[in-house]
């Protein structure tokens, strides 16, 4: 079979189950536009990688929390080492990091590290942890030519100053160079689907993921989104890893819900994508992903690794919501429509205010497509408190 003619289609009774994912929690869509179909045209594999999202331990969440990890915006790598090694071998029961490391990886692969440099300086994948990172698959003999640090916007990346932060010989790659620059994407491989009468419909994955990668490494930040509720897993691999997908966004309405999902859904980025590792140092409460305003930011001095993003976007999910409850801000599941603004810089400035019908439901819908646990009581969510 040409991989052009494998087609996956989500018809309209399968996208309004979908849509029923925040039912109980204060999501509703007044006004949108129904949900289109959405056809998943992605590369066929006789046997999908086992790796591959939820990934070997379905439901199992590790968070691990120094007290010493980060101050007054500094990240302390030697303590970001010992975080990584210790929960690396709480997720997989192995005895030493190198061991668990080896569960996902091997020497021969060309291993991606997906970060998420938006919202830099403020709060992006701290490259304390990106070297940490790093310097594990070294230790595992993977060559560093091998190892890719990238993201889907080039110009973020530099605003994040990692050509100047990661060790010399590792890639560091950026899908665009430019508006509109989509040399860089393979269209073979997309999400079709009209959502506002736009006139491209699709959406392309980057070559880098199709054509290089062996193995990607999810680092995405722990911040809430105007328009999906929260940026996690899932829409740091979604959003961060095809173009074209702001055409979901139409003030006031938002299709993240459930269009994260089927981009994650899409091989070969499925399977290839093994491990993730959010970076809860920071925490964005309010404003996100873009925010500038450090009273939204709490140090939250967290990592949290697992393979399974559905259940790792719970769990972020479930703190972002518990710290707005304790600064007394509205809930990012509350879609009342009193609470909107059209002006972005009251959403900024007001955690009561939003420019959106927010998506949190996003996460939910995603474990309806497989990827994984979305039941905080099927959770394992192990917590380690190191000194």
């Amino acid at each position: 079979m040409d991989r052009r003619d494998f087609v996956k289609t989500a018809g309209l009774g399968t996208a309004a189950l979908l849509l029923n994912s925040g039912v109980g929690r204060g999501q509703a869509n007044p006004g949108r536009p129904a949900t289109p179909p959405i056809k998943v045209h992605g590369v066929p594999r006789s046997k999908p990688s086992p790796l591959g999202i939820p990934g070997l331990f379905p439901g199992r969440v590790v968070e691990v929390f120094h007290p010493d990890s980060i101050s007054g915006n500094r990240v302390s790598q030697p303590i970001i080492g010992r975080m990584l090694n210790e929960g690396m071998k709480d997720l997989t029961g192995e005895s030493s990091p190198a061991a668990a490391w080896r569960r996902f990886i091997e020497p021969h692969d060309v291993v991606g590290i997906k970060i998420n440099p938006s919202g830099a300086p403020v709060c992006y994948s701290s490259p304390e942890i990106v070297r940490e990172i790093i310097a594990a698959l070294r230790s595992i003999g993977v060559p560093a030519q091998n190892i890719v640090v990238f993201d889907r916007y080039a110009y973020e990346i530099e605003m994040g100053s990692y050509q100047a932060l990661i060790p010399a010989g590792t890639r560091l790659v950026g899908i665009e160079c430019g508006a509109f620059d989509a040399s860089r994407y393979d269209f073979d491989i997309y999400c079709d689907a009209d959502f506002f009468g736009e006139s491209e419909t699709r959406s392309f994955l980057a070559k880098v993921v199709t054509q290089e990668l062996t193995k990607i490494i999810n680092v995405p930040t722990m911040k809430d989104h105007s328009a999906a509720g929260v940026t996690g897993c899932l829409k740091n691999l979604g959003y961060g890893c095809f173009n074209n997908v702001a055409r979901t966004h139409q003030a006031p309405y938002t299709f993240t819900d459930p269009f994260i999902g089927y981009l994650c859904t899409t091989e070969p980025l499925r399977s290839k994508a093994v491990l993730n590792i959010m970076d809860g140092m920071r925490e964005v409460w309010h404003g996100g992903p873009l925010t500038s305003n450090w009273n939204f930011v709490y140090e939250a001095k967290t990592l949290f690794l697992g393979t399974d993003p559905v259940g790792m976007d719970t769990i972020e999910l479930e703190a972002i919501d518990k710290k707005r409850r304790e600064e007394g801000a509205i809930s990012v599941w509350d879609n009342d429509p009193k609470t909107l603004t059209t002006d972005s810089r009251e959403f900024y400035r007001n955690p009561d205010k939003n420019l959106f019908f927010r998506q949190p439901g996003h996460i939910a819908a995603a474990g309806k497509l497989g990827l994984g646990v979305s039941d905080l009581k099927l959770i394992d969510h192990r917590q380690l408190r190191l000194t």
